[in-house]
């Protein structure tokens, strides 16, 4: 089946993500992000983990409400609300991250997640989860929200950021490990057969390009679930493909064990 795709075109909709697909330059597929004002530099970084820190918002996710999760679950928003299935109330910002918040739900065989934060260099005064190893192509105080569906038939991850460098293109792998101050922290792409190949059917790629605001998104699309513990962050890579150095870097509670 098709590894990954984006809900723009034209195309058939996906039976799991309902999004219709659109080619991209490198063989995948992506869309222009939103246009927002761009927030760049250290000091609008600071400024926003800030106000962060201290309650004015949380995240993305309290900025916006979260778009329904397929199969007719209801998403949660920003207040721990969730529509009619039922699950877990949205869990907000972390004791450890006060820029980070999660919603998560779950019924039945299936499950739903959100995460975003805000990029910061390591060891900053406010500590984040998403971390920023090159400001100039990942400015501290840009946003990141990653989000998760899982069923039987399989899974669904999608990202859009805010505040990159526009008119750029940038590859972004699930990884295995949390993120550090050592970019090499997050361990390598998380892979489904391990040490098979290296690609957007045995692995989650989620390259995209940023429009003219420094914003992107993309979407992958498997038939496979992730192993418990197995995936726990994504890196966004300076070129797209299988490789690249590591321009920032999200620890996310991917797979079952991340939604307790």
């Amino acid at each position: 089946m098709t590894a990954w795709m984006v809900r723009t075109g034209h195309g058939p909709a996906h039976p799991i993500s309902g999004g219709r697909p659109t080619a991209g330059p490198e063989g995948g597929t992506r869309s222009r992000g939103r246009g927002i004002s761009r927030v760049s530099g250290a000091l609008a970084g600071a400024a926003a983990l800030l106000t962060l820190a201290y309650g004015a918002g949380v995240g993305v996710a309290a900025q916006e409400p979260a778009p329904a999760a397929p199969g007719g679950h209801g998403a949660h928003d920003s207040h721990g609300g969730h529509g009619g299935h039922g699950g877990h109330g949205a869990h907000g910002a972390s004791a450890a991250d006060p820029s980070r918040a999660d919603d998560v739900a779950a019924t039945g065989g299936s499950s739903w997640m959100r995460t975003a934060g805000v990029f910061s260099p390591p060891g900053s005064f406010v500590p984040s989860d998403a971390l920023t190893y090159d400001t100039r192509l990942v400015p501290a105080g840009a946003r990141i929200e990653i989000t998760e569906f899982t069923d039987p038939s399989g899974t669904r991850v999608g990202t859009r950021l805010r505040g990159l460098t526009p008119g750029r293109a940038y590859g972004m792998h699930v990884h295995t490990s949390p993120c550090g101050a050592d970019p090499a922290a997050a361990g390598p792409h998380y892979q489904h057969r391990p040490s098979a190949t290296a690609d957007p059917v045995n692995e989650v790629w989620l390259d995209f390009r940023t429009d003219e605001d420094g914003d992107g998104r993309a979407e992958a699309v498997q038939d496979w679930n992730f192993r418990e513990g197995g995936a726990r962050s994504v890196i966004i890579h300076d070129r797209q493909g299988g490789a690249g150095e590591r321009a920032a870097c999200f620890t996310v509670p991917f797979g079952p064990d991340g939604r307790a």
